[in-house]
């Protein structure tokens, strides 16, 4: 339950709208609520600002459904992470008023969508365009979180040129996340360019020895600019969020 429900039920029985039962009904839940395949957390939303994300890899349409069902009194936005095109459209018949983006695999539902109130811009910026997946996930995260996003696609260093033509945007930027794969060395270079932090993203993307992504992993671990941090391989999602914690006030 996010604060803002919250405060209306708190309200609603202050005026004597609903009776005390009915409020107590409305909490019973709040900290966890078993389902069986389940343990949903609907105290998230109070704790951390921001309500569980359900992970769609593994679990059935149906399970997610079910999830989804029991969430969506109590929040304003939900997100659904690596689903598939088949999952979302069962989860879509049930929840029409969501939105599914075939590039990320996330489904996205939103009672209204959130004020911006991010301190500033967060960047998103993909070395290529085999990236744009997981820069797509991180994007759909940060702007469900109340901030403003901006992204630039396919500027990798086989043509850092491309990149510099942007300069602008690197520099108005408050949080920038750099998405690359074969040998990762993008998030270095923008990292020199700039003042603010840079989350970098490994992607699964290249051929034999980027070994899945452990190599751009490597090479952003080792990276030398000293404003890089870095998340794990494919995980757009988590460098939206840490990037949204950033940017938040």
């Amino acid at each position: 339950m996010n604060p803002n429900l919250l405060s209306q039920l708190l309200e609603s029985l202050s005026r004597g709208r609903i009776s005390v039962e009915q409020a107590k009904a409305s909490l019973v839940d709040l900290a966890m609520e078993d389902i069986e395949y389940a343990h949903i957390d609907h105290h998230r939303s109070l704790r951390k600002g921001f309500p569980e994300v359900i992970f769609g890899e593994g679990k059935t349409a149906e399970q997610i459904v079910g999830i989804l069902k029991r969430m969506q009194p109590r929040e304003e936005v939900i997100l659904v992470t690596r689903t598939d095109a088949q999952k979302a459209q069962t989860i879509l018949t049930v929840f029409p008023d969501a939105v599914y983006d075939d590039s990320a695999c996330m489904l996205v539902w939103q009672r209204t969508p959130l004020p911006k109130t991010g301190l500033g811009t967060i960047l998103i910026i993909s070395a290529g365009t085999s990236d744009i997946p997981v820069a797509r996930e991180a994007f759909l995260t940060a702007d469900a979180m109340g901030n403003v996003v901006k992204s630039i696609f396919d500027v990798g260093v086989a043509g850092i040129h491309r990149l510099m033509a942007h300069r602008d945007l690197l520099e108005e930027a408050r949080v920038l996340i750099v998405v690359a794969g074969m040998e990762g060395a993008l998030p270095s270079v923008v990292a020199g360019l700039v003042r603010r932090p840079v989350i970098a993203v490994p992607t699964s993307i290249g051929y034999g020895v980027s070994l899945g992504g452990l190599t751009a992993l490597f090479g952003m671990l080792s990276s030398c600019s000293s404003n890089v941090a870095v998340v794990n391989i494919d995980n757009g999602f988590g460098a939206g969020y840490m990037a949204s914690s950033i940017n938040q006030p």
